[in-house]
């Protein structure tokens, strides 16, 4: 599906470092602060954060991104919650994993 919507092998590499990361262009990496911002708990996004959102979104797609960001979230908790395990949907593609404390990324 992301490939179908326009992610890039090099987007899905560097997500882990997408700060910075020549992959993303600024509003795509504004949409990451804030996603990872709403998956903290408790959710505090910073008024600089989303003053600088409203600079490239209108208020409808503010809320759009927000509910699907929200809806992600929701479903990763309840997935875990239940031990929900990946189902294989993505077998062979790439998959980026956690930079380990040594400062390497790892990829399969």
């Amino acid at each position: 599906m992301g490939r179908a919507a326009g992610i890039t092998d090099a987007q899905l590499r560097d997500l882990p470092t997408y700060e910075g990361s020549a992959a993303f262009s600024p509003l795509e990496k504004l949409v990451l602060d804030y996603a990872r911002e709403m998956t903290k708990t408790p959710v505090e996004v910073p008024d600089a954060l989303f003053s600088e959102l409203r600079k490239g979104f209108t208020d409808a797609q503010l809320v759009e991104l927000t509910a699907t960001i929200a809806w992600e979230n929701y479903r990763a908790r309840f997935d875990h919650a239940f031990g929900v395990e990946a189902q294989g949907f993505s077998e062979g593609a790439f998959c980026a994993l956690p930079e380990r404390s040594e400062g390497r990324v790892e990829t399969h």
